[in-house]
């Protein structure tokens, strides 16, 4: 599943769904507001382009890596500190795999999907550049 939403998600049950016996390995990505001096992050995208640039991705890491499962869910709207933003559950057979693809595609993510960050704090608010490479890691 590939989904951009404003919703909350369980990330249990996205393991769940994703999981199968032939499997050896399940590798999650769980990113969340963090607390570096803001009280709100402000997400906005261009949800048509992001939602295809996101399955370009999943399908470019089944093609580069041998791996059986991919999800990602990226929200969007107006999140407090320590909400739930992006998840990605990668399942292989093994776990040199599933962890190469799983930073493999995050680091694509922060490439090339049209989603934008705005922090708000006690100082005023931000945009948060992106990433033209996954060089900065």
């Amino acid at each position: 599943m590939i989904s951009i939403t404003r919703d909350d998600f369980d990330v249990n049950a996205v393991i769940d769904r994703v999981k199968r016996s032939d499997m050896g390995a399940l590798v999650t990505f769980l990113g969340v507001v963090r607390d570096d001096g803001i009280e709100v992050m402000e997400l906005e995208a261009y949800e048509e382009v992001a939602v295809k640039e996101l399955e370009a991705i999943r399908d470019e890491a089944f093609a580069e890596f041998p791996i059986e499962a991919v999800e990602i869910i990226h929200r969007i709207g107006r999140l407090r500190v320590g909400e739930n933003i992006l998840l990605i559950v990668v399942g292989a057979g093994h776990r040199s795999e599933a962890f190469s693809a799983c930073e493999h595609i995050l680091e694509r993510i922060k490439q090339s999907v049209p989603i934008w960050k705005k922090e708000i704090g006690k100082d005023g608010e931000r945009w948060v550049p992106g990433e033209s490479s996954g060089d900065d890691a």
